[in-house]
C-alpha cells in the first residue's frame, strides 16, 4: 500500500505463544478466550508483525521480530516458530538484509528487537549491518539495566552487538525520522515504547506495537498484565485510539496473527475494526 511516495508492505516475522492470562491481564478467562482460544498449556497464538518502508530510496524495517537465536527449552516455552521468518519475509520482498538502511525498534523487547543481530562465527553481530538502528535513548539505557519486573523481556546479546558496531540512532521523544515517518512515544507498556507513524497522500498508518497487541485489546481495559504502567496504558489508548478513530487512520497492531492491519471505526460507543490489506 502507498503512503504518497512511501510503500508500506506487510511482513511476517513468524508465530509465537504467549500465557493467555498475562496478555490480558485483569480480563477474566471466560472472557477472553472467546476471543483467543487457548492451547492445553494456556498459551494464546501470536504473530511477530513487522512493516517494510520504502521511503526516499531506502528501506525501513519497522520491529526484527524474535529472531533466531533461541535454545530448545524457550523456543518450546514460547513456542517460537522454526526457521528465519523474518529473513525469509524480506527475501520475498526482495530485500536481503545488507539492504535494510534503517530499523526502528518500537522497544527492546525479545519479540519486538530479537531480531536485531545473528550469531556469526560464534559471536552476535547486528543483522542489519548497513543499518542504523532507531529507538529511545531512554528504552535502551533501561534495556542495559532493567528491573527485576521486566528483566525476562530483555536479551543483551539482541542489544548489545548493537550499541558495539555503533549502529543506534537514539531519540528523545517524538521525532521526525524521514519525511513521513516520525516515531510518537505511547507510555504504558513501559516507560518509552514508541509507535511509528506514516503519512502521505492523504493517507496515515499508525504501528502501535505493544499499545494495541491484537485486535482484541481495543477495550480500553484490556490491556496486558505485561505492562508496567497500566494506568498510563489506559490514558494513551484512550487517547490515542479515539485519534486514529476520528482521523480515518489505519492501524497496525504488533501481534494480531489474522489481521494486522485495520481501521478503526466507533459503532453506538464501541469501537470495532475493519481489516485492511497493507499488501494491496
Amino acid at each position: 500500500m502507498h503512503f504518497g511516495d512511501i510503500e508500506v508492505l506487510p511482513i511476517h516475522g513468524g508465530t509465537f505463544y504467549l500465557d493467555g492470562g498475562a496478555m490480558f491481564g485483569v480480563v477474566p478467562k471466560t472472557l477472553w478466550e472467546k476471543k483467543a482460544p487457548a492451547d492445553e498449556r494456556n498459551r494464546i497464538r501470536l504473530a511477530a508483525n513487522s512493516l517494510l518502508l520504502r521511503a526516499h530510496g531506502r528501506n525501513i524495517l519497522v520491529e526484527t521480530g524474535n529472531g533466531v537465536k533461541w535454545d530448545p527449552k524457550l523456543r518450546n516455552i514460547y513456542g517460537i516458530q522454526d526457521g528465519d521468518p523474518l529473513k525469509d519475509s524480506l527475501k520475498r520482498a526482495g530485500v536481503p538484509l545488507a539492504k535494510i538502511d534503517m530499523v526502528i525498534n518500537t522497544h527492546l523487547h525479545f519479540d519486538h528487537a530479537g531480531g536485531n543481530t545473528v550469531p556469526v562465527n560464534g559471536r552476535d553481530v547486528p543483522a542489519f549491518p548497513n543499518a542504523q538502528y532507531v529507538v529511545q535513548r531512554a528504552e535502551l539505557e533501561h534495556a542495559l539495566n532493567p528491573t527485576e519486573r521486566d528483566r525476562a523481556s530483555y536479551f543483551a546479546d539482541r542489544i548489545v552487538p548493537v550499541s558495539e558496531g555503533g549502529q543506534w540512532q537514539l531519540v528523545d521523544g517524538d521525532v521526525r525520522i524521514v519525511p513521513g515517518v516520525s516515531v510518537i512515544r505511547i507510555p504504558g507498556h513501559n516507560a518509552d515504547i514508541q509507535a511509528v507513524k506514516i503519512s502521505g497522500g492523504e493517507r496515515t498508518l499508525l504501528f502501535v506495537a505493544d499499545m494495541l497487541p491484537t485486535r482484541h485489546h481495543l477495550p480500553l481495559a484490556w490491556m496486558p498484565g505485561y505492562d508496567l504502567y497500566p494506568m498510563q496504558t489506559l490514558e494513551t489508548k484512550r487517547a490515542r485510539i479515539t485519534e486514529i478513530v476520528n482521523e480515518g487512520w489505519i492501524v497496525a497492531f504488533g501481534h494480531d496473527p489474522d489481521f494486522p492491519a485495520a481501521t478503526l471505526h466507533d459503532r453506538h460507543g464501541k469501537v470495532e475494526f475493519e481489516p485492511v490489506d497493507l499488501g494491496k
